[in-house]
């Protein structure tokens, strides 16, 4: 009952922030900021053991980014953490960047799939080089993009990403599937 309850708060508090009332985000921060620190850690076991960034800094960089999203209307909690994983993912990417950039050797930034994603012959990913197949794989077809996001990043099941993306979920697991074979096909060219 609580979590029903929890959940339904969240989606009333992003509506009254949708509807241009910012105190309902100060409202809503510590409601949510237990499952943005697990999003995080999620993230954070995928990267390299000596990353400088913490959780506690990944979920501050995210929030900065989200409270300056302009004009969303939050559909539901579930529309908020895909945005809230995105805006990670964007964090990261841009840290190793940062940090590849400084780096003239070619230094690699890596990130394991789990089994969400199986990519046969490699056991880690470029985060950036992974980034880069997103883009690629959104300019052929957005919403297998998006299915990536809202499932590998945002950890939403077929079901939630479906209702999200307001498709069925034999759609979300063509979409899931063809997305693997692509980005396996790209990653593993570079």
């Amino acid at each position: 009952m609580r979590q029903t309850q929890v959940r339904t708060q969240v989606t009333s508090l992003l509506k009254e922030w949708s509807s241009g009332r910012p105190e309902a985000l100060d409202r809503l921060v510590p409601v949510v900021q237990e499952e943005l620190r697990r999003l995080a850690a999620s993230y954070m076991r995928r990267e390299r053991a000596d990353h400088t960034l913490q959780v506690t800094g990944l979920v501050n960089e995210a929030y900065l980014r989200l409270v300056e999203q302009k004009r969303v209307s939050w559909q539901d909690r579930r529309h908020f953490f895909g945005v809230a994983a995105q805006c990670m993912r964007r964090v990261l990417v841009d840290y190793a960047r940062h940090r590849n950039a400084g780096k003239r050797s070619g230094g690699k930034t890596f990130v394991v799939f789990d089994e969400a994603i199986e990519v046969a012959e490699a056991r880690g990913l470029d985060l950036v080089a992974l980034d880069e197949a997103l883009a690629s794989l959104a300019e052929l077809d957005e919403r297998q993009a998006k299915v990536v996001d809202l499932r590998f990043f945002g950890g939403l099941s077929i079901a939630d990403t479906a209702r999200l993306l307001k498709v069925s979920p034999a759609t979300v697991k063509r979409d899931w599937e063809s997305a693997r074979v692509w980005l396996t096909c790209e990653l593993t060219r570079r």
